[in-house]
């Protein structure tokens, strides 16, 4: 493999993360721009309510403002475009958690205009609209078929990632608009609660949702012991369940964060019961930081992929469903 013909690959496409929770600063935007990355679904609320998560879109106001040089907000798929024009990383502000809306319906469209592009239906544990993957699955709420249905109507797209399956079987039957899972790997190599089953991607793409697959270590079949192969398999697994028009990437980049705020995400509401235990966070080596996102284009390449089908899995994938989502 030609190492120019690479780099000329990963720069000359569009790249989209389907989901970043890192910690937010001048030092991980400009990682972002050495990775070369076009766009991202940037967390700003998991746990949080409504005015927590306005806190938190303020501050990230301010991180635009501050490093307007690095990142520019995305409102419109020709933002990512613009992005990729200017040299910059289009920031889409996404929520892992529908609490922030909490019982007023209204709110999915402030948040909408205020730049939420992504929004998870529930993480981890039972909210007002479904369940997540770490309880006894109620499926989707008649408060959460509203919100779905207002989600579709202003464009905001419906993520199941940490969504149990009942919830987010009828989500997929309830939406009329794309709905995805921004992160997931595939059950068939690993054992795990997070992980999707066969039957469960093929049914969300079957459906025309989207998967995006994620690198979280733990959820991968070697562990933290993964390389950045082992993430270009678990991508093909997916590819060969549901086809490469509707698979992209999703690394859930934790980079940055303390141990106290794993403690926060993998704790009932943040604070409440112990649901899970990651034990060692390390992303695979080769692409153990955003700056290191050009291995996964060689890598793509190194395992025999065509430079479309690369073209579409980094990113193009992506910017065609939201568009379909955003109602352009």
């Amino acid at each position: 493999m030609n190492t120019d013909q690479a780099l000329a690959l990963h720069e000359s496409s569009t790249i989209f993360d389907g989901l970043v929770i890192a910690k937010w600063n001048r030092d991980l935007f400009e990682d972002m721009a050495k990775g070369g990355l076009t766009a991202a679904n940037c967390t700003v609320s998991v746990w949080e309510g409504f005015k927590d998560t306005i806190d938190n879109i303020t501050e990230f106001n301010q991180f635009f403002c501050d490093n307007s040089d690095l990142i520019m907000p995305v409102h419109t798929t020709a933002d990512i475009a613009k992005a990729k024009e200017q040299g910059k990383t289009g920031i889409i502000l996404g929520f892992q958690n529908a609490n922030a809306f909490e019982d007023k319906i209204g709110y999915v469209e402030i948040f909408k205009k205020l730049g939420v592009g992504i929004v998870q239906m529930a993480y981890n544990t039972q909210n007002l609209v479904g369940t997540g993957c770490y309880e006894r699955d109620g499926g989707l709420s008649g408060f959460g078929r509203e919100i779905v249905a207002e989600m579709n109507r202003v464009g905001i797209m419906c993520d199941l990632s940490h969504v149990g399956p009942k919830t987010s079987e009828e989500v997929i039957l309830a939406s009329t608009k794309p709905v995805c899972y921004s992160h997931c790997l595939p059950y068939g190599l690993k054992e795990h609660p997070r992980n999707k089953k066969d039957e469960e991607l093929r049914f969300i793409a079957e459906h025309g949702g989207f998967i995006g697959v994620t690198m979280f270590a733990p959820f991968l079949k070697n562990g933290i012991d993964s390389t950045v192969d082992d993430y270009v398999e678990a991508i093909d697994y997916v590819i060969n369940i549901a086809g490469e028009d509707c698979v992209g990437i999703g690394t859930d980049f934790t980079q940055g964060h303390d141990q106290a705020f794993f403690d926060m995400l993998t704790h009932d509401k943040g604070y409440a019961r112990n649901l899970t235990n990651f034990g060692k966070i390390i992303n695979p080596e080769g692409i153990r930081t955003l700056g290191e996102f050009p291995n996964l284009t060689a890598t793509m390449l190194k395992h025999g992929w065509s430079e479309s089908k690369i073209k579409k899995i980094m990113g193009e994938n992506w910017v065609r469903v939201l568009k379909d989502v955003w109602g352009e």
